[in-house]
């Protein structure tokens, strides 16, 4: 049962301002530490998959209809 757009639409905003937040919070990065550097990208990633699947969804669902 597909999502109502208006939840669908929630659902992108909520991942979109997710990322915003968290690029807006990152102070200077230590370059010379990969293990801050592997946090970063790891966070980036898992932001990243949640925008694709808010929009994932959408694109899924009005192929279908």
């Amino acid at each position: 049962m597909p999502h109502p757009t208006v939840v669908r639409e929630a659902a992108r905003v909520i991942a979109i301002e997710a990322a915003r937040a968290y690029v807006a919070n990152i102070h200077p990065i230590d370059l010379t530490n990969p293990g801050v550097l592997t946090g970063h990208l790891m966070a980036a990633e898992t932001l990243l998959m949640d925008i694709v699947a808010a929009h994932a969804e959408t694109a899924e669902t009005e192929g279908a209809a």
